[in-house]
C-alpha cells in the first residue's frame, strides 16, 4: 500500500494540505507538531515525489456560468493502445471535458463535461465528441444535482487500514 510508505507526519501534512491548500507553512507545522523548517522540507519532498500534484482553487462552475454538467459514456471501435491514447489526447484538447477516465467493461471512457448551456453542449457533442475518430457511440447523462463532490483521498480510511495492518 503506497500511502503506508509515508510516516504519520507526512500523511498528516498531506491531509492538512488537502483540506486547506492555502495554509501557511507555520500553521501547517503547528498542526502536525513539528517546527517550520523541517515541515517545509517535508512538503517540498512530497511535491518532488509526486504525492502533491499541485495546488488550485476549487471554483464553482455554476457561479461562473457553466450551468450544464454532463457525464458522457464513450465506446470506441478499437481498443488498441494507440487508439486509446489518441482518444485521451483528443479529450485533453477539449476545454469542456474536465475529467476523462478509461474504464473496463462495456464503456471505454467516461467523461465529465461542463457547458454554459444545453445548446453549447449539443454543439460540442456533435462537432467534437461523436464525430471524433474511432468513436463508436456516446451516451450522455445530464447531472440534475450533485450530492457530494469531495476531491482527494479519505485519510481517515488510510490511517485505519495502516493501524489494522500494524496490529496483525
Amino acid at each position: 500500500m503506497a500511502g503506508s510508505k509515508l510516516d504519520p507526519i507526512d500523511r498528516q501534512i498531506l491531509a492538512e494540505l488537502q483540506a486547506d491548500g492555502r495554509i501557511t507553512n507555520v500553521e501547517l507545522a503547528r498542526r502536525v507538531g513539528i517546527s517550520a523548517p523541517p515541515c517545509l522540507r517535508r512538503v517540498r519532498t512530497l511535491e518532488e515525489s509526486g504525492y502533491i500534484r499541485g495546488y488550485h482553487a476549487q471554483i464553482d462552475p455554476r457561479q461562473m456560468g457553466f450551468e450544464v454538467q454532463v457525464f458522457a459514456m464513450v465506446r470506441l471501435h478499437s481498443q488498441a493502445e494507440r487508439d486509446l491514447s489518441a482518444f485521451e489526447d483528443h479529450c485533453r484538447s477539449l476545454p469542456l471535458v474536465r475529467e476523462c477516465h478509461m474504464l473496463n467493461g462495456e464503456i471505454d471512457f467516461i467523461l465529465k463535461c461542463v457547458a454554459p448551456d444545453l445548446s453549447t453542449f449539443q454543439t460540442f457533442l456533435t462537432q467534437h465528441l461523436t464525430s471524433a475518430a474511432n468513436v463508436a457511440s456516446v451516451k450522455t447523462s445530464l447531472v440534475i444535482r450533485g450530492a457530494k463532490d469531495e476531491p482527494g483521498v479519505p485519510f481517515d480510511v488510510l490511517e485505519a487500514r495502516i493501524k489494522a495492518g500494524s496490529s496483525r
